[in-house]
């Protein structure tokens, strides 16, 4: 799994990156004289050596529901290093790129911080604001070249250490499926005849929600498109003007969009990312889609049925691809005063100590070394089976080239989040809303110029 996941997602951009990192030099302590001088009468007191200067990191991030697992890791780093304590201090996730900007341009940013991949991340590097670690030692032994990529330039540099890929699937009750006589589907066709079987039986078949429009599009739309366009070498194949955005694939995912919309809760439009969780928590509903970092709060609040999770099957005849995200890396401030404390810290992110960590404290996060740990927690094995199991994995659709577009046009990630809730409403067809998803990229982004009507 471990070879066949990284090798996969090695693929994604070919670059090559040199990290590196400075260490505190160890002082040596004065040497002690062999002879005491004529006049003295005893010996002199021995000279001790200077104490490391105790030096406090502050660590930013967008995941306020880790703090406890933080303290664990953030304690192992302080043992291995005294001097060091690291304070993990996150923000809000709707407010943490604006907050985190705001930060760094009035000179109060945090030490280090979570830097986000792809176009996000890059906008902080190019202003200056994320520190350069090409000379971080140990980074090409720890992780692929499609690890390192989202958060590097394209002559190679890497301005942050990459920590933790998400998976998506399908959260669904046992105890519901096996009440109704369903079985876990092969193929969408049998997932769309078990959802009628459950509405038919009164029950919710999928608790997702449009009011925090971001899950439908990336928990949803992005984990239907890539068994429909072909994995990695599809969605190049669109990156690079093979295929218009508009193509029969991408109408099929809009179809499944579609597909689903029956079998939403009553009101979906106005049901929120929380509603949704609490409609699955609760027993309400018997399957929701979303992300692997949901294992944790549905853990502690799904207590009185069977669940698990399965992957959204691909339609009839088509191959099953995995959406395996890398979104998460660590960056040290620029203008940080402690900065060689932060490298320090950078460089022990690579460490086996640290992933294991990570992967066995927050399941549903999954580290990104080229050794995966053994993961205690079984419904985040099953996500990472879901790997094994398909023929290839990518990353959401958009993120790569397609976040950020030109003032005055709308970006992939708008225009496909837009158009997903259009069709839910019945506001467009699936076609209808490819076309405008093409039209939308086709203005600025050059490789789809060709596509325009």
């Amino acid at each position: 799994m471990k070879n066949k996941l990284f090798v996969m997602l090695s693929v994604l951009i070919l670059a090559s990156l040199l990290l590196s990192a400075c260490g505190t030099p160890a002082t040596e302590a004065p040497a002690v004289a062999t002879e005491a001088p004529a006049a003295a009468t005893e010996a002199p007191a021995a000279t001790e050596a200077p104490t490391a200067e105790e030096i406090t990191l502050t660590l930013g991030s967008w995941r306020v529901d880790d703090v406890a697992a933080w303290e664990v890791i953030t304690a192992a780093f302080h043992e291995e290093y005294p001097n060091i304590t690291v304070k993990f201090d996150p923000t809000n996730p709707p407010d943490y790129n604006a907050t985190l900007r705001t930060q760094l341009e009035t000179g109060t940013g945090p030490d280090l911080y979570f830097v986000r991949s792809f176009a996000t991340g890059r906008e902080l590097f190019d202003a200056g604001y994320v520190a350069s670690l090409k000379d971080l030692p140990g980074i090409t032994d720890t992780f692929s070249d499609g690890s390192r990529a989202p958060w590097s330039t394209e002559d190679g540099e890497s301005y942050a250490v990459p920590i933790i890929a998400v998976s998506h699937g399908i959260y669904y009750n046992k105890d519901i499926f096996a009440a109704n006589g369903i079985e876990i589907p092969t193929t969408w066709e049998e997932l769309m005849t078990a959802s009628q079987t459950l509405l038919d039986a009164g029950i919710i078949p999928f608790a997702n929600g449009t009011k925090d429009a971001w899950d439908i599009n990336e928990v949803v739309m992005m984990q239907f498109i890539p068994s429909n366009i072909g994995g990695y070498e599809g969605r190049m194949a669109y990156l690079n003007g093979e295929r218009c955005f508009n193509s029969e694939e991408m109408v099929a995912s809009f179809q499944q969009i579609a597909d689903m919309q029956p079998f939403l809760p009553t009101g979906f439009e106005a049901t929120s990312y929380y509603d949704s969780a609490q409609l699955f928590a609760q027993g309400q509903a018997a399957m929701m889609l979303d992300g692997s970092w949901s294992i944790g709060p549905f853990e502690k609040d799904a207590t009185d049925f069977e669940w698990g999770v399965f992957y959204p099957p691909a339609l009839e005849g088509k191959d099953q691809y995995v959406t395996f995200h890398v979104d998460a890396a660590i960056g040290a401030n620029a203008a940080s005063p402690n900065l060689e404390a932060a490298m320090t810290f950078l460089e022990w992110l690579e460490s086996p100590t640290f992933a294991e960590l990570l992967g066995n404290n927050l399941p549903g996060f999954f580290p990104l070394t080229k050794d995966v740990p053994t993961l205690s927690d079984p419904i985040a094995a099953d996500f990472m089976a879901f790997n094994d199991a398909a023929k290839g994995v990518d990353i959401r659709f958009v993120w790569e080239k397609l976040l950020a577009a030109p003032s005055g046009n709308v970006d992939a990630y708008t225009s496909l989040n837009n158009n997903v809730i259009a069709v839910l409403k019945g506001e467009k067809t699936p076609q209808e809303a490819a076309d405008a998803f093409n039209s939308d990229l086709a203005a600025w982004y050059e490789p789809a110029a060709g596509c325009a009507p």
